[in-house]
């Protein structure tokens, strides 16, 4: 047993069970025992990895993505330019040194990095030497203004509810004890005006997964871009429309179950496209259709760069190079399992890469 799942036990023996969400919000950020506030989780010597560190071709294409935007938005300066969960701070690195070249985009640029995580504070610090970066707790801290955002595999860390369809109506999935174990079980049936129109694209026994903090952050994120101008471009794992229990854990990088080593193991879920753009709709901006993250890459051009850079390159660091290119892009691999979401203001021209 893991030390948070003592933590854990101990709680739900004196209270009762728990939900997923609380569950996976105590995993992640338990001040000392969560998997995010204790690690460095990513890499090799990690749990997983995550497509900035596969190559540097896609922070660099995400950096020249922010910069065309910030360009068709007449080059506002100054202007927020901020990721959500920014790991190691490789996406933002790449991003920052792709837009060198563009005048007046750096000068103009406030960099401010979402992260909770002291220890992950301390890496992104390191990779960002010499820039100046302000730190964030949440999105509602990040200033007014013009603002262009970047959140890649972030969504699929918030904590989610489960909920399983009965006759009844619906039972909420929890985290309680047998045997000494943590185990799941299911609340008793009750209606939920909350999923009232899933009744009709559900049987008896499914299970829809909801994401209460995502519909929070991206309101927060659509009332800058409302009030003050910009985009945002989400890329996550998952699909349309939530159906079916996606809660995994990864630790090593392999999949086991999450409730088998609590704190010291990577929980995720699947993102929920249709709500997100739901969200932004509600809060009054624009969401573009969902786009699998290989088409993505490619229209914004990843093959002739990866060609480019595979001419300085041979024997194995030319096909890790080319590896690199065929994980990011590959329906087989990331290129499809992942996709890509813009959020303008109401009006505004498509973003590159969703303007065809």
């Amino acid at each position: 047993m893991t030390p948070l799942a003592d933590v854990l036990a101990r709680r739900i023996a004196a209270t009762g069970p728990i939900t997923v969400a609380d569950f996976m919000a105590e995993c992640l950020m338990h001040p000392a025992h969560g998997y995010y506030t204790t690690r460095d989780p990513f890499g090799v010597a990690g749990d997983f990895t995550t497509a900035p560190e596969i190559s540097q071709m896609f922070g660099e294409l995400i950096g020249l993505w922010l910069a065309q935007v910030w360009l068709d938005h007449g080059a506002p300066a100054p202007f927020t330019l901020a990721e959500l969960g920014p790991g190691r701070g490789t996406l933002m690195a790449d991003a920052l040194r792709a837009t060198r070249g563009v005048p007046g985009f750096l000068d103009a640029a406030r960099v401010h990095l979402v992260e909770t995580s002291p220890t992950l504070r301390t890496r992104q610090r390191q990779t960002l030497a010499g820039h100046d970066v302000t730190w964030a707790e949440t999105v509602d801290a990040l200033p007014a203004g013009p603002l262009l955002l970047v959140a890649n595999e972030f969504f699929d860390a918030l904590p989610i509810r489960q909920f399983q369809r009965d006759p009844g109506g619906w039972r909420e999935r929890q985290v309680g004890l047998r045997d000494g174990a943590l185990t799941f079980g299911l609340s008793a049936p009750a209606p939920l005006a909350a999923l009232e129109q899933r009744l009709a694209d559900t049987r008896p026994g499914d299970i829809v997964e909801t994401c209460p903090a995502a519909a929070t952050i991206i309101a927060a994120i659509a009332g800058r871009i409302a009030t003050h101008g910009g985009a945002a471009l989400i890329v996550d794992y998952g699909g349309w429309r939530s159906l079916g229990d996606t809660l995994q854990a990864v630790r090593g990088h392999v999949p086991e179950p999450p409730l088998a080593h609590p704190g010291d193991a990577d929980l995720t879920a699947h993102v929920d496209f249709e709500a997100l753009v739901r969200a932004a709709d509600a809060a009054g901006v624009a969401a573009s259709p969902m786009m699998p993250q290989g088409v993505f890459l490619e229209r914004l051009g990843i093959t002739p760069r990866a060609e480019a850079l595979a001419r300085r390159l041979s024997g194995a660091a030319r096909e890790s190079h080319i590896a690199a290119h065929r994980r990011l892009t590959h329906p087989q691999e990331m290129g499809t399992l992942f996709k890509t979401l813009a959020l303008t203001g109401q009006g505004s021209s498509p973003t590159p890469g969703f303007d065809r």
